[in-house]
């Protein structure tokens, strides 16, 4: 199973029906500003991004091609802008193609939003910075820079004919009812142990070909810190019962989804880096952790995220 898509295994086919021209043109809706991002429609996803043959060769698309390549090997930026095992093509397959994988196409037009993760309206660059931050464990590149300059640039192309603030079915991930018992850690190993160690190794570090991330870790340094929305046990499940086993999406049940997102993100990662501006563990839980995981939270007599790491990243571990 991989959680994480690697960029070795990215696939350039496209899996949308072409949208109706009705759904391309249609009126914008009234927006809330100060609302979070709606929740994609109920419906399969009708909109069909570009193909890469359609990339045009003018300065635009040499932009766009250099974005596509930062996103898919986003380990390029290993030491300067990431620093653990991650790429973006991980949580967002396909290249920021596939529905129900946070698609590019999807995100594009609904921003500038409102986030409450941290209670502002955020821009598209800024909410980029955050991804750098938090699912990189890295330090965010500045506005106008080569990095954020070429990713706006490829999910501008990939977002061509889509409607400006719409919500389009497909866009985030998938929003799984909470079980009516709640998620097992313990079931949750059974199903990592069969489905997904394969690919992500028995301890969660993921795998190496020649140096190479082909597999993304799941915890431990080289993970998604714990400031990172994956972390979140209903945001990984959804990922996960859209998109994993790789090849296999759909094929575990909605418990089993919860259950595996539980044993995966109730193990430690890097130090959510806001901790530095707090107090305490108590005061950063419960200033930003106010939702389903484990951070703060004991699992087997440990308080996870009691600790000073913060993996590689330099900014903030020589703070």
């Amino acid at each position: 199973m991989n959680l994480w898509k690697s960029s070795l295994f990215v696939v350039g086919s496209a899996f949308f029906v072409f949208a109706a021209p009705a759904l391309v043109q249609a009126a914008e809706p009234e927006m809330d500003y100060q609302k979070p991002l709606p929740a994609a429609p109920a419906g399969e996803a009708t909109f069909q991004p570009p193909q890469e043959r359609d990339i045009p060769d003018t300065p635009y698309g040499d932009m766009v091609r250099h974005g596509q390549d930062l996103f898919v090997n986003t380990q390029q930026l290993r030491g300067k802008s990431v620093f653990n095992g991650q790429n973006c093509v991980n949580c967002h397959l396909d290249a920021g193609r596939l529905a129900s994988s946070a698609p590019m196409w999807g995100a594009f037009g609904m921003y500038p939003a409102y986030r409450s993760k941290n209670d502002k309206v955020n821009t598209l660059t800024e909410r980029l910075q955050g991804c750098f931050t938090y699912s990189m464990n890295g330090v965010a590149p500045e506005q106008g820079s080569d990095t954020l300059v070429a990713m706006e640039t490829y999910f501008h192309w990939l977002s061509t004919g889509a409607p400006i603030n719409q919500a389009l079915p497909g866009r985030g991930y998938v929003k799984l009812e909470t079980p009516e018992g709640g998620h097992d850690r313990e079931r949750g190993a059974a199903v990592y142990t069969e489905q997904c160690s394969i690919c992500h190794g028995e301890n969660g570090e993921g795998q190496k070909v020649a140096g190479q991330v082909v597999f993304p870790p799941l915890w431990g340094d080289g993970a998604y810190n714990w400031g990172a929305g994956m972390h979140r046990v209903n945001t990984a499940a959804g990922f996960i019962k859209a998109n994993m086993p790789l090849g296999k999406p759909n094929s575990l049940s909605d418990q089993e989804a919860w259950d595996v997102a539980a044993f995966v993100n109730s193990h430690e990662r890097p130090q959510d880096p806001r901790r530095r501006q707090q107090s305490s563990l108590d005061v950063t839980a419960s200033t930003f952790h106010n939702h389903d995981g484990f951070y703060g939270k004991s699992v087997n007599g440990k308080r996870l995220g009691d600790h000073d790491n913060y993996g590689e990243n330099p900014e903030v571990a020589s703070q």
